[in-house]
């Protein structure tokens, strides 16, 4: 059974100009990728901002319209349902946001805001509503008595712990983790990427992780997509992408990791150049003459490259 695929998905946006604003040309925020998750595993989408990895993210939890492709969860085809039939799977993907400051509404007490999925979904009394808010906050690490605090009163990472209980409060088997910690310092970063590596093996959660920061990805995924464009240039397990980098864009973002060992930092620099050379006098190789990506090509059972 296929947990999560997402087949040749295309999410376009129509750019309007002239008289009658008629449509003239499209942004392809994503342009016909296709990847899959396994249950339990977490797979970590990267790039630089504007490649189109929230709003593949965002389009797999229902926020957006795909333009076109499929996207399958349990084996169902959730592109072709209603919104009414669409409802019933939303408990089961959740999103955890990528700014902890403005994902909580500030009006809102901590126990409305975590209780919130709990009435969309469950008919509870209110006070076996307040019973299970508070036994979330105590798994992630918040003490059950702030549950009548204002979002204001919190720290980033303990408002970033709150985004988090609201996802786990319906036992979702997917979350989409949205750039979880890049608003916080990197004390917090650490404690909530732990933190969220615990309940994943407590809940047997499967993460699709979006983030631009390699060091992260590495920390927490099994495989990576690295995407550029709009389009998926390099597929592979986590020792694959960092040990055997094939795309040039993938050689490109590790050369860009700064290196905090003074000794190894000649060699790095040595490496940087070594891409930048490639870059130039190799740039036909991984892209067309419209300056296009070429479609992914298995080099191995876990391995595929964007070439020729």
């Amino acid at each position: 059974m296929t947990f999560l695929k997402v087949e040749n998905l295309k999410v376009y946006y129509p750019v309007r100009g002239g008289f009658f604003r008629r449509v003239i040309d499209h942004v392809k925020a994503v342009d016909d990728i296709t990847f899959e998750l396994k249950e339990g595993e977490t797979y970590g989408l990267v790039g630089e901002s504007g490649c189109g990895k929230t709003t593949t993210g965002r389009t797999i939890i229902g926020l957006n319209r795909p333009t076109a492709g499929k996207i399958f969860f349990n084996d169902i085809e959730l592109t072709k349902l209603k919104r009414r039939d669409f409802y019933q799977y939303r408990k089961d993907i959740q999103m955890i946001f990528q700014d902890p400051y403005s994902s909580l509404n500030p009006r809102k007490r901590v126990l409305d805001i975590i209780a919130e999925p709990i009435r969309n979904f469950e008919k509870l009394s209110p006070n076996e509503e307040k019973t299970k808010v508070m036994d979330v906050l105590e798994k992630v690490g918040l003490s059950p008595e702030s549950i009548y605090k204002y979002p204001h009163e919190f720290s980033g990472g303990q408002r970033q712990r709150i985004g988090i209980a609201r996802a786990l409060t319906l036992n979702p088997k997917l979350i989409i983790a949205d750039e979880p910690v890049s608003a916080l310092d990197v004390s917090v970063q650490a404690q909530v990427l732990n933190f969220m590596k615990d309940i994943q093996k407590e809940f047997n959660l499967t993460y699709l992780f979006i983030s631009h920061d390699l060091g992260i990805i590495r920390h927490m995924c099994d495989r990576i997509g690295i995407m550029y464009r709009g389009r998926l240039v390099e597929e592979g397990t986590k020792d694959e992408i960092f040990e055997y980098p094939q795309h040039i864009y993938t050689k490109r973002l590790l050369s860009s990791i700064p290196q905090m060992n003074p000794e190894e930092r000649i060699q790095h620099t040595a490496f940087r150049r070594k891409v930048n050379e490639e870059f130039k006098n190799n740039y036909d190789k991984y892209f067309d003459a419209e300056g296009k990506i070429f479609d992914l090509k298995p080099i191995s059972e876990t391995h595929s490259v964007a070439l020729p």
